[in-house]
């Protein structure tokens, strides 16, 4: 999955979150998505960052 699109997952799980559209076992559900989500995206982050930071070094 791309960053974008489990970005995009997780504002559509908060969007729900906050107009209470969930009920306690979904909202449970969804939480575990979320969470999911959350380390998919901080995990292409952090790989991102990491080939920025190896081209950006090579250039110096």
């Amino acid at each position: 999955m791309k960053y974008e699109e489990a970005l995009k997952q997780l504002e559509t799980i908060v969007g729900k979150m906050e107009q209470g559209d969930y009920d306690v076992d979904e909202l449970a559900a969804e939480l575990k998505n979320a969470q999911k989500l959350i380390a998919l995206c901080r995990e292409k982050l952090t790989k991102a960052d990491a080939e920025i930071k190896k081209i950006l070094d090579k250039d110096e």
